[in-house]
């Protein structure tokens, strides 16, 4: 009885974590699930695509939108280090999940 309750817990975790990501991903957000699997584009990603981003919170994400708007967006990936917060160590933790 025992064993039976934690498969169908099991089961159902599954099935929640699934629809949450597949749900996410009818919003335009993406879902990292491995390194370099999904890119998000610094250019045309909204603040809560981008907090998506290892280690881009709220502001950081609202940061790189206006940064965007006032530059008319980023001709390289490196001039994401332009923007006050991303120095080279977040932007090499996101690199692998970012384009143009």
């Amino acid at each position: 009885m025992i064993v039976l309750s934690i498969v169908i817990v099991v089961l159902i975790t599954i099935n929640v974590v699934g629809y949450i990501k597949r749900e996410n991903l009818k919003k335009g957000h993406s879902v990292l699930v491995e390194e370099g699997t999904i890119r998000i584009s610094i250019n045309g990603a909204d603040a809560a695509e981008l907090e998506d981003l290892p280690g881009i919170g709220p502001t950081l994400a609202d940061r790189i939108v206006e940064y965007r708007k006032r530059g008319g967006g980023f001709k390289t990936l490196e001039e994401l280090k332009e923007v006050k917060g991303i120095g080279d160590k977040v932007f090499q933790k996101i690199l692998p999940y970012i384009k143009l």
